[in-house]
C-alpha cells in the first residue's frame, strides 16, 4: 500500500510559530531599545528563578574572609561579614522581583478597580474617589512610601503594601481615563438598552478593554517599585537583615566601606540600575506598540 503524504510547505504547516517569530523580529527592528529592555528583564527573571543554581555560596552565611577583593573564589568579592557578594546579588534579584511584581500588581489591581468604578459611575462617586487619589498623588512617591513603611514596620509584606499604596493612584487615573472613553461606545449603550446590569457591563464589557493600558502601566511601574524597595531598604525601612536586598547591601557598604571596598557599592548599584532601566525601556516599548495612535510612527 502506498502511503500518501501531504505536500504542505513548512511555513504553512507551522503558521503560529512563523507568526510569532515574525512578530518578534518586527518588534526588535521597530523597538531595539525595547528589545534590550526585554533582554534585561529576562535576565532578571532567570537570575531570580535559578538563584539556587547560579549562587556559589550561601548568601547569608558569614565567614572570616571579610572584604576580599573579586577573584576566582569570590567572583564579586565579599562584604564586611565575609558573605559572598555574587550570591547575595543573585538572591537579591528574587527579593527585588518579588516585591516589584507583587506591589505593582496589588497597587494596579486596587487602583484599577477604583478607576473602573469611579469612571463608570461618574457623579459624586467619581468626584470623591478622584479627590482622594489627588491627595495621595500630591505627596512625593518616596515620602508616601516612607510614611507607610514607617507606620507598618520593616518586613517583606509591609514593604509590598507600602509600595502598592503609592502605585494605586496612578493606576486609578490610567484606568479611569480608558473607562471614560469606553463607556460611550455603541456596544456599551446597546448592553444598557438590553437591560444588562451595571456590574455586568462594567466587568464584562468595559474592564477587558482596559487590558492594554493596564499591561503598559504594570510594566512601567515595575521599575519604580524595584527602585522604591531599594530606597526603603537603604533607609532601613524595607527588607530586614539577613535577607539579601540590593538596597540594604548599598546601605551597609556606602556608610563605611565605599573607599576601602568599592565593589560593595558598584555591583549592587549596577544591578538596581539595569533592572530599573530594563523595565522602563520595556514599558515604553509596550506603550508604543499597544497604543493605536503610535503604531504608525
Amino acid at each position: 500500500m502506498a502511503i500518501r503524504t501531504l505536500d504542505v510547505p513548512l511555513h504553512d504547516a507551522l503558521p503560529e510559530a512563523h507568526g510569532w517569530g515574525r512578530a518578534l523580529g518586527l518588534f526588535i527592528r521597530k523597538n531595539p531599545l525595547g528589545a534590550a529592555g526585554a533582554l534585561l528583564a529576562i535576565l532578571l527573571i532567570v537570575a531570580a528563578i535559578f538563584a539556587d543554581v547560579l549562587a556559589t555560596h550561601n548568601p547569608i552565611r558569614t565567614s572570616s574572609r571579610v572584604l576580599v577583593a573579586p577573584g576566582s573564589e569570590f567572583w564579586l568579592g565579599t562584604d564586611n561579614l565575609g558573605r559572598d557578594l555574587w550570591s547575595r546579588l543573585v538572591y537579591g534579584s528574587r527579593i527585588s522581583l518579588l516585591v516589584g511584581i507583587a506591589s505593582t500588581l496589588l497597587g494596579a489591581v486596587a487602583g484599577g478597580l477604583v478607576g473602573l468604578v469611579s469612571g463608570y459611575m461618574g457623579g459624586k462617586t467619581d468626584l470623591v474617589a478622584q479627590r482622594l487619589m489627588d491627595i495621595m498623588q500630591a505627596l512625593p512617591i518616596l515620602v508616601l512610601a516612607l510614611v507607610m513603611a514607617a507606620a507598618l514596620g520593616p518586613s517583606l509584606t509591609n514593604t509590598i503594601i507600602a509600595i502598592s499604596v503609592v502605585i494605586a493612584p496612578r493606576a486609578a487615573r490610567v484606568v479611569r481615563a480608558s473607562v471614560l472613553a469606553i463607556r460611550e461606545f455603541v456596544y456599551v449603550e446597546s448592553a444598557r438598552a438590553l437591560g444588562a446590569r451595571h456590574a455586568r457591563i462594567a466587568l464584562r464589557h468595559v474592564l477587558p478593554n482596559t487590558f492594554g493600558p493596564f499591561v503598559v502601566l504594570v510594566t512601567a511601574q515595575l521599575g519604580g517599585a524595584i527602585l522604591a524597595e531599594a530606597a526603603l531598604s537603604f533607609l532601613g525601612l524595607g527588607i530586614p537583615e539577613p535577607y539579601p536586598s540590593w538596597g540594604r547591601m548599598l546601605s551597609i557598604a556606602a556608610a563605611e566601606y565605599a573607599r576601602k571596598a568599592p565593589w560593595l557599592v558598584i555591583y549592587p548599584g549596577l544591578a538596581i540600575s539595569f533592572a530599573v532601566f530594563g523595565t522602563n525601556l520595556l514599558g515604553d516599548a509596550l506603550r508604543d506598540t499597544l497604543d493605536p495612535r503610535l503604531r504608525g510612527n
